[in-house]
């Protein structure tokens, strides 16, 4: 009689009791989750304030995504406001990713030079670059090698026209004097090396003359490297009041103190159509440097045995212009150059070039 007639309220009861025993247990993992979001934002935050705190004069940033950035209350609470945030506990190492830290000057400079060094051996993994055969490339570079030796820092100016600007490569970076950079820094990891660009298209010895003073001798470097002659061929210049400008640019170069190498003409359709005038001006190049004592760097005949040594067509190393190299161009033109000065500086360590106070004899 008693269940007969509790049964309806009983199971109303019963219901009510199961309700309220389920559900606190169903709230629990989201609350968890809720709040060990909570933890890791909030972990990530100190983490981040105290990569701040220990890198002052460095460049800062916020390495957390987007979506930690806002307030951990906002983010743990959510649904329940007016409610004090979790407390700050470090969640178990296993469910935490650490925050990025900020990367020191060094570490990006090293980053940069893993780069361009990847591009270079790309390129070269399709088309080697090969030393050419028959050329004497040796030069003297006697404040360079006692720079590295003293640890001292070296600064390079690049100096000349479009290839040295560049024109023709697919981004700044494969530029050459970018390139040689790299490969410099790669060989003396601990040396600091700064490359300047001073290239401009389309200026030949008139030009640069008008700027030497200020954008080459000014910067006070260790080394210049002239590329010259090519828009002189291109344009018909008197390759002899050419040459005299030149003559004296690298006069006014060597009383500065630094070492200088010429860079002669691109191998090149544009340039081939001028046949005279490119033979001339190379021989004219070769005859300055043996009168300054200085080096020169044969590019001419380095590109012409690209094509005729090793049969790469013109358009495997120049762009369809006619006139200036491409991405594998200046890579192989760059680490030529560069392993001429790496040589160079490794003679004279040994004492094989010059004595101190005696520069720049040809060797």
């Amino acid at each position: 009689m008693f269940w007969s007639y509790c049964r309806p309220f009983c199971r109303s009861m019963w219901l009510a009791a199961s309700v309220a025993f389920i559900l606190p247990a169903a709230l629990v993992p989201a609350r968890a989750e809720t709040t060990q979001q909570a933890a890791v934002i909030d972990a990530a935050k100190s983490d981040s304030a105290k990569s701040e705190s220990t890198n002052s004069g460095s460049a800062n940033f916020d390495a957390r995504p987007a979506a930690d950035k806002s307030e951990p209350g906002a983010t743990a609470q959510a649904g329940e406001p007016n409610q004090t945030p979790p407390a700050k506990e470090a969640p178990p190492a296993n469910q935490v990713q650490p925050a990025l830290q900020p990367k020191s000057l060094t570490e990006k400079a090293i980053d940069k030079v893993r780069q361009v060094a990847k591009s270079a051996s790309d390129i070269f993994g399709r088309v080697p670059c090969l030393a050419p055969k028959g050329l004497a490339r040796s030069f003297s570079l006697p404040r360079v090698a006692r720079k590295l030796s003293a640890g001292e820092p070296l600064v390079i100016v690049a100096f000349g026209s479009s290839s040295t600007q560049g024109y023709g490569t697919s981004s700044p970076e494969f530029t050459y004097p970018n390139r040689l950079a790299a490969q410099l820094q790669r060989k003396y990891p601990t040396a600091n090396i700064t490359v300047v660009n001073r290239g401009r298209g389309g200026e030949d010895a008139p030009e640069m003359m008008k700027r030497l003073q200020t954008e080459v001798i000014d910067m006070h470097p260790d080394m210049v490297i002239w590329q010259v002659g090519t828009n002189a061929v291109i344009r018909d210049l008197d390759p002899d009041a050419t040459g005299q400008m030149v003559q004296d640019g690298v006069a006014r170069i060597q009383a500065s103190g630094a070492d200088v190498v010429l860079v002669d003409l691109q191998y090149s359709p544009r340039v081939n159509e001028h046949p005279e005038g490119a033979s001339r001006m190379v021989k004219l190049l070769r005859r300055i440097a043996q009168l300054r004592h200085i080096g020169v760097f044969p590019r001419f005949e380095v590109m012409r045995q690209w094509h005729e040594n090793q049969s790469l067509p013109i358009d495997s190393f120049v762009i369809a212009d006619g006139l200036h190299m491409n991405d594998w161009g200046y890579a192989c033109f760059a680490q030529l150059l560069g392993d001429d000065i790496i040589r160079s500086v490794g003679q004279i360590k040994l004492g094989v070039n010059v004595p101190s106070g005696v520069p720049n004899r040809p060797m």
